[in-house]
């Protein structure tokens, strides 16, 4: 027996009305985009469980994928903000001790953001936490499909991304 899932239904009530619909384009976007809801859903769960909010979660997040150091400037750019948006952002993640300001040790000017053992602790529990549902639901693909699936979404990105230069993160 075939799996069946939403989509399908989606699809057969669909097809009568508009003939000219290609179900494997329809299918495919629809369980991308219902996937993409699923894992937002999961995302602020995992926030909720962490009782972070999703701006305290970006910060921490970009300030992860600089090692745990960053000037300011550099989050600003990283969450395309306005600097005094970023002081605002840093002074409540510093508050609940999840970074600390510290003198730059290349700038005497400068003040670098350094991810505490809290805040990594608590980026990482938040990350595991979605970590799981993505290796729950593409554990059903061996690697070999997992690999040949994220093959072709590059190949569908590299077309969006082209399409009007937007940023992607």
């Amino acid at each position: 027996m075939e799996l069946r899932d939403w989509t399908d239904g989606h699809v057969d009530r669909w097809r009568p009305v508009l003939p000219e619909l290609d179900p494997d384009v329809e299918g495919a976007v629809t369980r991308m985009k219902k996937l993409s809801v699923h894992l937002r859903r999961v995302r602020e769960q995992s926030l909720i469980d962490f009782d972070l909010d999703r701006q305290e979660f970006e910060t921490l997040h970009k300030l992860a994928g600089r090692g745990g150091t960053a000037a300011p400037s550099e989050l600003a750019a990283d969450l395309d903000l306005a600097p005094a948006s970023v002081t605002g952002r840093l002074d409540a993640v510093e508050r609940r001790g999840f970074v600390r300001r510290t003198p730059s040790t290349t700038d005497r000017r400068r003040v670098d953001v350094v991810l505490t053992d809290e805040g990594r602790s608590t980026w990482l529990g938040a990350m595991a936490f979605l970590g799981h549902e993505e290796e729950r639901l593409l554990g059903v693909l061996d690697a070999d499909e997992r690999a040949l699936l994220n093959d072709m979404l590059r190949r569908v990105m590299v077309v969006a991304e082209d399409r009007g230069g937007a940023a992607w993160d």
